[in-house]
């Protein structure tokens, strides 16, 4: 009886007890997984997304009954009601469509924010080619984790900057470290008190004085624009809303 106690505990902390509360994550209409890939798949969503507190869902379709691709997620989101802890919740959703070699993303509630346009744009970017390639396991495991990833930084930042890459970071601290032991390394053997004056007889040299005299000078000016109003920061202002009145960011494009 104890060891039934035990293993019934450790099956409520997997992945798959975690995507049963939440509903499905993958919706595989189009079959392009095998039953194993779509398991994994979805324990890794799960597993992710109890993180963020978000719904990482993946979409495939082999059409869409002629609805435009972006519809079609409004429409699904708006009666399916995914959210991590509540209907219509947070949630992040990739639906790729092979009739029309469509891929569009898109982000609702916390999603909206932490995954936005921008944001979006640069995972559909970095999954397209696993997609033209046929490497659909590949491209939607590259999809959750991405989403994970980079709804870890606060909105506005680029999670991409080099400044929060770790092996940036780690040649950073190696180059400082270098520095301040070869700097040691300099003043280990005493400080020079020797200089140019040590043996100058002044009685007898033949330099009496020195000066320097200053010329002329030349200013250069150039001229610096502003930048337009228009850009600058990161991040697109792309998005849109569901029949329901509900608001998502999103970013659409083929593969």
């Amino acid at each position: 009886m104890l060891l039934l106690l035990v293993f019934g505990i450790g099956l409520m902390s997997t992945p798959q007890a975690i995507q049963a509360a939440s509903g499905p994550l993958v919706y595989d209409y189009a079959e392009l997984l095998s039953d194993e890939e779509e398991a994994a798949l979805a324990g890794l969503a799960a597993r992710l997304g109890a993180n963020r507190e978000t719904d990482f869902i993946i979409i495939t379709l082999d059409g869409t009954g002629g609805m435009d691709i972006q519809d079609y997620v409004a429409h699904f989101y708006d009666e399916t009601a995914p959210g991590y802890d509540k209907p219509h919740g947070n949630a992040a959703i990739l639906a790729i469509d092979l009739k029309e070699r469509d891929v569009f993303l898109a982000g609702f509630g916390k999603a909206e924010t932490r995954l936005d346009s921008g944001r979006l744009d640069k995972i559909r970017t970095k999954i397209t080619p696993s997609l033209s390639e046929g490497d659909y396991y590949e491209a939607f495991e590259k999809y959750v984790k991405l989403a994970h990833q980079y709804m870890g930084y606060r909105p506005g930042v680029n999670p991409d900057n080099i400044l929060f890459k770790f092996w940036f970071q780690a040649a950073v601290s190696l180059v400082v470290a270098g520095v301040a032991v070869g700097f040691m390394a300099i003043n280990s053997g005493g400080r020079v008190t020797v200089n140019a004056r040590t043996y100058l007889d002044e009685t007898r040299s033949g330099i009496v004085a020195k000066h320097d005299r200053f010329i002329n000078k030349t200013v250069t000016r150039t001229k610096i624009e502003k930048p337009s109003s228009g850009g600058g920061s990161f991040g697109g202002g792309g998005g849109g809303v569901t029949p329901g009145g509900r608001s998502f960011s999103s970013s659409r494009g083929k593969f």
